[in-house]
């Protein structure tokens, strides 16, 4: 049976949602990121407080990374696979 990683098919076929995913959660914490240094410049919470802008950023990021490595990890194996082939 093959690893999650080493089907590349399947990881193929799922670059449309999780991109789209991954592009999603990037965007959103940017935006929290800019918010906590606005809160943080002003002095003044936003809804939040600043450090709680810049953990909902630093969540987010994390959440979108993981697809990104996924498509990493898919790259190389790839590129390894032709070099020996």
């Amino acid at each position: 049976m093959a690893r999650h990683w080493e089907d590349r098919e399947r990881m193929r076929a799922g670059i449309g949602p999780s991109g789209k995913w991954a592009h999603s959660c990037w965007y959103l914490a940017t935006i929290f990121a800019i918010l906590g240094i606005i809160s943080d410049a002003i002095n003044s919470p936003l809804g939040l407080e600043a450090m709680s802008w810049f953990m909902l950023a630093i969540a987010a990021f994390l959440a979108s990374i993981t697809y990104f490595i996924g498509w990493a990890v898919s790259w190389y194996l790839e590129t390894e696979s032709k070099k020996k082939g």
